[in-house]
């Protein structure tokens, strides 16, 4: 299994991120992907246009979310991997720490994935909303 950590800043407070990251509208305005999402601990979602796919496991209102999370490349008899996103506000700011755990061997670098399917277009979101 892999895993990684990676961070990532955004001009916008931790409360827009956070809502956004919760909301199936939000999270499709962010990213560009429709996505299918809910707030409540327990509840499945699916971003990306259904790449993918998890479970909300723990939400901590705009300190903490961790999901069970996959892909479509994921082979069916993989365990899911588990993402944590740790928010912090810093002038305004929001910082994220993703840790991204149990990977299985095999999938494509989702460290760069992160960066360019989310990260990326989340900045120039929240920079064009603001």
């Amino acid at each position: 299994m892999k895993s990684f950590r990676t961070f990532a800043n955004f001009e916008t407070s931790v409360s827009n991120i956070f809502n956004a990251w919760l909301s199936s509208e939000g999270h499709s305005n962010m990213t560009g992907g429709e996505a299918k999402v809910s707030k409540t601990v327990g509840d499945t979602f699916e971003a990306w246009d259904g790449y993918i796919s998890g479970k909300n496991l723990e939400i901590v209102h705009n300190k903490r979310i961790v999901q069970s999370w996959r892909t479509m490349e994921f082979n069916e008899e993989d365990a899911d991997s588990t993402i944590e996103l740790v928010f912090e506000e810093n002038d305004g700011n929001c910082q994220i720490l993703l840790t991204h755990s149990n990977i299985p061997e095999g999938q494509p670098d989702y460290k760069q994935g992160w960066e360019e399917h989310y990260f990326m277009p989340m900045r120039a979101y929240f920079v064009d909303a603001t």
